[in-house]
């Protein structure tokens, strides 16, 4: 299998190679029929750091004053990857001034002289694509006080890009990377003269891929919070250019809109971010509400799972639990053993959190990240509940031997909402079933928690016994953990059975136990994007052994009684983009 992907992906790179070279042979366009708004968020901070000559891409940061972007050395694929997407472009336009207009135009132009004839890792179907988003969304920005030579080659480039486009969308990598490239190319043929022959079959192309990547409850296969958001950004970035010009969206493209917005709402947490699962980051401030409000769609919450996340909200606080198995398979490539962990948040303040992806942080960080150890959730010693496939922790590792079986159930409780869910993550290798059960209070304030191993099926019970009777100490380890955001203080507190948990917010929560399991505070890490390192933090870990058919361990976690209900927290965290 990974000799037959090679020489599929040898053969992809050759052909788009061809094509990119014979699309320097197409005629130019001459002018733009339409101007597309420009949607993206770029970051103000980012553009100046940009001017500045800080290249922070891939969580790489390369530092260097000269002139021209394209001088630089990349430290890896994925640097350069974002290099030739042109997705800084948001951020030179957010800055917005003389100095970051005259570095964008000096890139661009740069650009088309150096790769404009089918050259160099850029001449992709999903960074064209992404490439044609941002040019086009951007033209009046790019295009002011330029001369006509210089205005000649933009639209000579956008015609050649645009044939490529049309030629080789369909050799993108099915979701995200061929909505990228669809969409780049329904904006080439609203926008460009001479370009319309290529809406119809793109926007047709665009359905087709609704209906194959978008499931019936409205999630993707990669179960990726984040980057359904990406996809469904593009929807709706596609659906409003051709709204502009008086064309509407094909019926199935709408209904995914349709179908993926209840789900978003379920994955968004108090604080407008989006639950960090499957690889997935918490997305720009502000991305997901501006792109939900842009949808047009009003729809509640739905009663039950969400492209298999459950949600608990009530006052200020939600938690999203990731309640269903993980992707597996070519989905799973980014996917996390994470399987019953949660995340909780209250107002604009994370308190819970998972570590994230690793992946900018390199290989070894990127398999970390994806170990159930990782995850605000209960783990065996020295055992994740799914395994990777592999060990150089690239990106073609993938999930194998993990749970099949996730029962959820979701109903209230007598002073708030329950869920209650299981895994068999651990049934082949220890014979063990893991239950947990949730409970947030009506208010908001108290969050209740169960967690369970137990072997159900005498086949279990042999399993475990087994590993019982080789064990050299008594009892199976295993561990609860709850990592905490990095802006969380902690402190133990009553003797080693509660941590004291302060936000910036002026709330104070509580996390307790009965005092029969060891409490410890320990060392985390929080994997942010955009990040040049790990950012360090602080995780509480419930310590027991597993001795018998049914281990059982509560725990709570609550605003203490002097913390203030309800809190005013609108101060903006204003965090560069490169600082560590």
């Amino acid at each position: 299998m990974p000799q037959r992907e090679a020489k599929h992906a040898l053969a992809a790179r050759i052909l788009n190679r061809v094509h990119a070279r014979a699309s320097t042979m197409a005629k130019s366009a001459t002018a733009f029929l339409s101007h597309p708004e420009p949607r993206s968020i770029g970051l103000y901070a980012r553009g100046k750091q940009l001017v500045a000559g800080n290249f922070l891409f891939a969580g790489n940061l390369v530092v260097d004053d000269r002139s021209s972007m394209w001088q630089l050395t990349p430290p890896s694929p994925e640097f350069a990857e974002e290099l030739h997407g042109f997705g800084w472009l948001d951020d030179l336009a957010a800055a917005g001034d003389a100095p970051a207009r005259a570095r964008a135009q000096a890139w661009l132009w740069d650009w088309i002289a150096l790769y404009g004839r089918g050259r160099g890792p850029g001449w992709t179907p999903e960074l064209t694509g992404r490439r044609l988003l941002r040019w086009i969304s951007h033209a009046i920005f790019l295009l002011h006080g330029t001369d006509k030579a210089q205005a000649d080659a933009f639209y000579r480039s956008l015609a050649q890009q645009t044939l490529f486009l049309g030629r080789r969308w369909s050799a993108a990598t099915p979701g995200l990377p061929r909505f990228e490239a669809l969409t780049g190319l329904v904006y080439a043929g609203l926008s460009l003269e001479g370009m319309e022959q290529y809406v119809t079959p793109a926007k047709r192309a665009l359905a087709a891929e609704c209906k194959a990547q978008i499931d019936a409850e409205g999630g993707i296969s990669t179960r990726n919070p984040e980057e359904l958001l990406d996809v469904f950004t593009l929807l709706t970035w596609a659906a409003a250019a051709l709204d502009e010009v008086g064309q509407k969206p094909l019926p199935a493209h709408l209904d995914a809109i349709d179908r993926i917005t209840p789900t978003l709402r379920t994955l968004r947490h108090a604080d407008g971010s989006l639950a960090r699962f499957h690889g997935g980051g918490k997305g720009l401030e502000g991305r997901l509400d501006h792109a939900l409000a842009a949808s047009g769609v009003k729809s509640r919450l739905p009663d039950g799972l969400s492209m298999g996340y459950a949600r608990l909200s009530a006052g200020r606080t939600s938690v999203i639990i990731d309640a269903a198995p993980p992707p597996t398979g070519r989905a799973s490539h980014d996917a996390h053993a994470s399987t019953l962990a949660f995340e909780l948040t209250s107002g604009r303040r994370p308190l819970i959190v998972n570590c994230g992806s690793g992946a900018s942080f390199g290989t070894e960080w990127r398999r970390a990240g994806r170990a159930t150890p990782s995850h605000s959730t209960l783990c065996l010693e020295g055992y994740s509940s799914a395994r990777l496939v592999g060990g150089t922790g690239s990106r073609r590792d993938l999930l194998a031997d993990a749970p099949t079986r996730v029962p959820v159930e979701m109903s209230h409780a007598p002073d708030g909402f329950r869920f209650q869910g299981g895994h068999d993550g651990w049934v082949r290798t220890h014979g063990l079933t893991h239950a947990r059960t949730l409970e947030l209070t009506h208010d908001g304030i108290g969050l209740f928690g169960e967690d369970l191993l137990v072997a159900l099926d005498p086949p279990d019970h042999k399993r475990l016994n087994k590993r019982l009777a080789e064990a050299l100490d008594p009892g199976i380890l295993f561990h609860i953990r709850f990592h905490l955001h990095p802006d969380v203080d902690a402190e133990i507190d009553m003797g080693g059975t509660a941590v004291s948990l302060a936000l910036k917010s002026g709330e104070l929560w509580v996390l307790r136990t009965d005092g029969s399991i060891e409490m410890t505070l320990e060392p985390s890490v929080y994997l942010e994007k955009g990040r040049l390192k790990p950012r360090a933090s602080h995780q509480v870990v419930l310590t027991a052994r597993a001795t018998d058919d049914a281990t059982r361990v509560r725990w709570s976690l609550a605003k203490a009684q002097d913390s203030p209900v309800h809190v005013r927290d609108l101060g903006a965290d204003l965090i560069p983009a490169a600082q560590d």
